[in-house]
């Protein structure tokens, strides 16, 4: 396997871990307030429809973001109704979710637009286009590091940079501000808080609006950088694979990246068949390495890869004392 070749895989990584990273964030701020969200996959789902419809009909790429943050938001709005305002069950909220999210963009999207459950092509505008960063053109050629910082770092849609910035923000938001100190305390002791004065309902829905945000930016690339469009059901479970992530990074968020990063490179490898059946010598089916992210998946969900202590009150409604 020559350089070149691990570059290119290397580059598929960032990409398919992009949408994964997002979602794994998302879940971060959602979980360490004390709110399970399984519905992480639903908010996806919806604001790539929701994204791509708009980027069609407007020819707006940008348009096309702000209507799949909207449509994701909204969802987590209903989210946080049926388990804050409510104290209804957090993971049948999330379910019920995903089912509304799956049902609606395939109704919508055959009462728009007649393809299916589709949506036309998005070309142009319509579509988040690569970044070239400065000097990516005259550093090509510089042994080892030209085509590093060419073929690896630059070149991706500008959704990809937020994505990896938005790790050290989170970091920085949740142990070095004072939002975050009580965004954690709300995850851990919520009545504590509740008797310092803060709200617990006001920092919880702030959580799940955060998140609905970042599950937005992850829907929204995937119908309009990742792809160019909308079909059925396209999260193809990456919500599920974000929760195994942030469940593997024990909620935090250096771990998420390096952990979204291990599932992306198993997406990666698997485009890539070729490679394996070189690098070991055994033809491997490729039903077998598409699995490999839903297989770590359930590894993880399963327990086996070290014991994940969540928030304390996570899942669990606060009813304040009188």
């Amino acid at each position: 396997m020559d350089f070149l070749t691990i570059l290119q895989v290397l580059d598929s990584t960032v990409r398919l871990a992009t949408p994964l990273l997002l979602a794994c964030l998302a879940g971060l701020f959602s979980e360490r307030a004390g709110i399970f969200d399984i519905g992480l996959e639903g908010k996806m789902l919806i604001a790539a429809f929701f994204s791509a419809a708009a980027a069609y009909l407007t020819g707006s790429v940008w348009v096309g973001l702000l209507a799949g943050i909207a449509s994701s938001m909204a969802l987590s709005a209903l989210h946080g109704v049926a388990s804050i305002t409510f104290r209804g069950n957090q993971l049948i909220s999330g379910v019920a979710i995903n089912f509304l999210a799956a049902g609606m963009t395939v109704l919508i999207a055959q009462d728009w637009f007649r393809q299916g459950g589709r949506t036309p092509s998005l070309t142009g505008d319509g579509r988040f286009g690569p970044v070239t960063l400065p000097f990516a053109e005259s550093l090509r050629d510089v042994p080892l590091l030209g085509p590093i910082y060419y073929e690896l770092i630059s070149g991706h849609t500008i959704l990809v940079y937020v994505a990896f910035l938005m790790v050290p923000l989170t970091w920085f938001i949740l142990f070095r501000t004072r939002f975050g100190l009580r965004l954690r305390a709300v995850g851990e002791n919520p009545a504590a808080v509740d008797t310092a004065g803060v709200s617990v309902v006001g920092m919880r829905y702030a959580a799940i609006g955060i998140c609905g945000i970042l599950c937005g930016v992850a829907g929204a690339y995937l119908a309009t950088a990742l792809q160019a469009g909308f079909v059925k059901d396209m999260s193809a479970g990456r919500g599920f694979i974000a929760l195994a992530a942030l469940i593997f990074a024990k909620w935090r968020p250096w771990y998420a990246l390096y952990s979204t990063m291990l599932f992306g490179f198993l997406q990666a490898i698997a485009l890539r068949p070729d490679l394996i059946q070189t690098a070991i010598g055994i033809k491997v089916q490729v039903q077998l390495l598409d699995a490999l992210p839903y297989i770590l998946t359930v590894i993880i969900l399963a327990g086996f890869v070290g014991k994940a202590i969540p928030p304390r009150a996570g899942g669990q409604p606060y009813v304040k004392e009188r």
